[in-house]
């Protein structure tokens, strides 16, 4: 017997569409070093990380990923003004902001931004994204 049933390579397939391909943005290497292994242990692939504005803009019209996770304060620029570029970009991939600040004190911008949703760092899982990309 050589090779191997078809069966394998069907479930292998459906793995490969199940898979959600990400972008992180934030300016904390530290935390893109822990989301990025921690969601990646999370069978989330992260295709790329970047921590200002022009490296996520980069990044994402090169990778063109599923969803762009992004940082809320990103140092002297803000995550909302990435959500309204991408939004308006041509790749277009759904934003779900993230702080270490709770949502309540930033629910005003959320709700009117381009972001889908709003995941507390501390809460950022593969279920957390999920749930926003089948709500939004």
């Amino acid at each position: 017997m050589h090779g191997r049933e078809p069966v394998g390579q069907t479930g292998l397939m459906m793995s490969k569409v199940e898979t959600l391909r990400c972008v992180i943005v934030d300016d904390n290497p530290g935390f893109l070093d822990a989301a990025a292994n921690f969601l990646g242990h999370q069978g989330i692939t992260v295709v790329g990380v970047a921590s200002t504005i022009a490296e996520a803009l980069s990044c994402v019209a090169q990778v063109r990923p599923d969803v762009t996770v992004v940082d809320i304060n990103l140092g002297d620029e803000s995550g909302f003004d990435l959500a309204e570029q991408l939004a308006g970009g041509p790749a277009s991939p759904p934003v779900i902001l993230t702080s270490t600040h709770s949502e309540q004190e930033f629910a005003d911008m959320i709700a009117v931004s381009a972001a889908i949703g709003f995941v507390p760092k501390v809460e950022l899982s593969p279920e957390a994204m999920r749930r926003l990309l089948a709500a939004g």
